[in-house]
């Protein structure tokens, strides 16, 4: 089972993750966290990747569901989506698969409501 959906776009670096926002928004869900990787990473161990953001999106409807189903989901949330650079003006757009995650707690209930979350992630990423 794959752990995410993922395409390649050719656009800027900021322009992706602006992109990415945007088509997680039309789908319910906000951005709660980012994290710029690339910069934490060089400014703790001196080392560096290629640009890479992770945001932490939610989608609060869904999410009151999946918690009040089953509180051992806050572990799995939010569903992460990933702007990396793979070539200059080339980034791969990788949305975490809410099913794939929940697969791993084995509640029925729970696989259903990400099944939900699923096709409008996936509608997300073809909307980047």
């Amino acid at each position: 089972m794959s752990i995410n959906f993922k395409r390649e776009i050719a656009d800027t670096f900021d322009n992706a993750i602006d992109r990415a926002t945007k088509a997680l928004a039309a789908q319910g869900f906000g951005v709660l966290t980012r994290i710029d990787m690339h910069t934490r990473i060089k400014d703790k161990t001196g080392k560096e990747i290629v640009p890479t953001v992770i945001l932490g999106a939610c989608n609060p409807v869904l999410a009151y569901e999946a918690v009040t189903a089953n509180s051992d989901v806050t572990s799995l949330l939010p569903c992460n989506a990933v702007i990396r650079e793979v070539a200059p003006g080339k980034q791969s757009i990788e949305f975490a698969k809410p099913t794939g995650m929940m697969t791993v707690l084995g509640d029925a209930k729970l696989i259903a409501l990400a099944s939900e979350a699923d096709a409008k992630i996936e509608l997300a990423l073809q909307n980047v």
